[in-house]
């Protein structure tokens, strides 16, 4: 089912959608259900108080405080007073007398008591006297005296129920504010007990309840409204991550076509680029890669054909040579050691040019054994130029050696970069006009590497054929002959070697000027 990356990434999409959604739900429902029953408390212990502040003002409720910033809060604080009211049916004395007493309710006062304060633990007191609390809001409101008998009851089902078993009168009887959520039936309500107090001393509690109907309503809306936003958001989102899914995968989908091809042989293939990001840029690659396929095998080919060509030639002429001398040239000693001697020259050209050949494939294979240590380029530069001083002679040609004062050692094998230096050295005394000067400078460039040059003041080389120079089996002159260009693989080993050190080998030439070749090399640390 997954198996494709179009399903894994719709798949992924959704799952992400799925628990983002679910986890914010969540925290939301926490939050709202936690807001709505602090909400519901705070509004009771509000209607709490005005409860004991309308019946004994000189007596405090005490609980915790309310958070004033809650709207809902500050809207029960501004309606409660309109939505309480307290009536009595005592005749006497008035409810302002009432307000005296140390007590919820005000009795007939006795005529025993001479301090004209009430004693609330006397029962005596409310006989004659009932007291209806109602509350506009869903809201039960219930007064205890301090031996937890219902005295009011806004229901009027309790009065003169003992509550002092409840857990939460207890607490509220010895001073402690209380309250709990009861799943009473089928729909929970939230219970609060303030304890009144009055001279230090609990005279009673204001019991509170209020149905949480209301808050399960939206709690319960909310969370089916929250469902089908998901449900909406997931089928948005599959169509959404169908159309994504299919334009991230497309490119891979033809970047997979065209590697397939590619892998059967067809280096010709490429894809089309529909963006700059990752995917534009891995399409980008593929098609350089193409490219460089495609060159390297057509490379392939022309180094086919070109050795053969090299070797074709010396053994076409070892072949003739070797059937002359069969026919009877042998028999003429004059002939027979110059066809000797040329058949000795051919062998050697195809040791020289199988000895490249091998030198060319280890470079390549990275397999090349170098012992590098610390080389004094100036010295094997100078044994260079002295070493090949009279052939230079002989083309009349002279050879300059310029070497910097305080050059560093080269981190180099000595044999190889002698290899190279020969190599430069030939070509340009090949290449260089009678009577000239073939100028050879050691110095040290300034970020420290060893900097090696070889210039001649000959014919030069053309600008087109300056990047093609390096190649295998490539001359730039196709006009001499091998024996005097030689095969074309001089300036590419030595460049594989100059690599093969960490350094950098190039030509820089202009025509009827001259040409110099260069290359660096690390400084031995």
């Amino acid at each position: 089912m997954l198996s494709s990356l179009r399903a894994r990434l719709v798949f992924s999409h959704l799952i992400v959608i799925v628990l983002a959604m679910g986890v914010a739900g969540l925290l939301l429902l926490s939050f709202l259900e936690t807001y709505f029953f602090r909400s519901t408390e705070d509004s009771l212990i509000a209607q709490a108080r005005l409860t004991v502040q309308a019946i004994a003002p000189d007596a405090l409720a005490a609980g915790p405080p309310i958070a004033a910033q809650a709207p809902l809060n500050n809207a029960i604080q501004q309606q409660s007073p309109g939505n309480l009211y307290f009536q009595s049916n005592a005749l006497t004395p008035t409810l302002n007398d009432l307000y005296r007493a140390r007590g919820y309710l005000s009795p007939t006062v006795p005529p025993t008591d001479t301090s004209g304060l009430l004693d609330m633990t006397d029962a005596s007191y409310w006989q004659g006297t009932s007291l209806q609390i109602g509350a506009q809001l869903d809201t039960r409101i219930r007064v205890l005296n301090a031996q937890g008998q219902v005295v009011a009851d806004s229901s009027n089902v309790e009065v003169g129920a003992d509550l002092q078993s409840d857990a939460l009168i207890a607490r509220a009887l010895q001073g402690q504010y209380a309250s709990r959520i009861e799943a009473a039936g089928e729909t929970p309500t939230i219970f609060v007990a303030m304890p009144v107090v009055s001279d230090a001393q609990t005279i009673g509690v204001a019991y509170l309840s209020q149905s949480l109907r209301d808050v399960l309503t939206v709690l319960n809306d909310l969370r089916t409204r929250l469902l089908l936003s998901t449900a909406i958001a997931l089928a948005l989102s599959v169509v959404a991550g169908l159309w994504l899914s299919r334009r991230i995968t497309r490119p891979v989908q033809q970047l997979t076509t065209a590697a397939e091809a590619v892998a059967e042989g067809h280096f010709d293939q490429a894809v089309q680029i529909r963006s700059r990001d990752e995917l534009g840029r891995l399409g980008q690659t593929f098609n350089d890669m193409t490219a460089r396929l495609q060159a390297a095998r057509q490379m392939q080919v022309d180094f086919v054909a070109d050795v053969s060509h090299e070797l074709r030639t010396p053994l076409t002429s070892i072949k003739g040579t070797i059937e002359t001398l069969r026919e009877g040239a042998v028999n003429d000693l004059d002939v027979r050691d110059r066809f000797l001697e040329t058949v000795e020259t051919e062998t050697d050209r195809l040791i020289r040019l199988v000895n490249d050949l091998l030198l060319l494939s280890r470079a390549d294979s990275a397999a090349l054994n170098l012992s590098r240590k610390p080389t004094d380029m100036g010295r094997l530069v100078q044994a260079l130029a002295d070493r090949l001083a009279e052939q230079a002679q002989m083309h009349d040609l002279k050879i300059e050696v310029e070497i910097d004062p305080e050059v560093p050692p080269a981190w180099a094998d000595a044999d190889r970069i002698g290899q190279v230096v020969l190599n430069l050295i030939d070509n340009a005394i090949k290449y260089a006009r009678p009577r000239g000067t073939i100028t050879l400078h050691v110095s040290a460039t300034e970020d420290d590497w060893v900097l090696v040059e070889v210039h001649d003041e000959g014919i030069g080389i053309p600008a087109d054929e300056l990047p093609r120079l390096g190649q295998r089996f490539y001359r730039a002159d196709k006009a001499r002959s091998r024996e005097q260009g030689g095969h074309g693989l001089g300036l590419a080993i030595a460049q594989s070697l100059i690599h093969a050190h960490g350094g950098k080998l190039w030509l820089e030439s202009a025509e009827g000027v001259g040409t110099t070749a260069s290359f660096i090399l690390p400084r031995a640390q």
